[in-house]
């Protein structure tokens, strides 16, 4: 980062000036990503998980692998919102490539989803089972 004489921060290449701003820019992130509806969906799960952890008393090694699982998913869908949004830019009109690097991010998603999934079924599944 340069300083000018008045030792304020300079802006190069639209680059946040700051670790501040660079905070403020992630947060806008958020928004941004809570304004996808399958975004709304995941948050919306992990919610239900939280409150069900929460409910069944799970172990802290347990709470340890479903709040990985979730900020895995949360993480995925936000990195596959930024590669539509920069495909959408860069080539608003259809091509091949354009629907296989969405539809590629797309899949992480799912992945990061049937894993977390697998993590649920693991740490939920033997507690429900009792229940029954």
């Amino acid at each position: 980062m340069v300083k000018r004489a008045d030792t304020s921060p300079v802006r190069h290449s639209g680059r946040a000036v700051s670790r501040l701003a660079s905070f403020g820019h992630a947060l806008r992130g958020l928004t941004v990503l809570l304004r996808q509806p399958n975004a709304r969906i995941h948050v919306g799960v992990a919610l239900v998980v939280v409150a069900l952890a929460w409910a069944l008393q799970v172990s802290v090694l347990e709470w340890c692998a479903l709040a990985l699982a979730m900020a895995l998913v949360l993480g995925a869908e936000a990195l596959n919102t930024a590669i539509e949004l920069v495909v959408d830019m860069v080539q608003p009109e259809w091509h091949a490539m354009a629907r296989d690097a969405k539809d590629v991010a797309a899949a992480g998603v799912l992945l990061c989803s049937l894993g977390a999934a697998i993590v649920g079924l693991c740490v939920f599944g033997p507690r429900l089972w009792a229940l029954m």
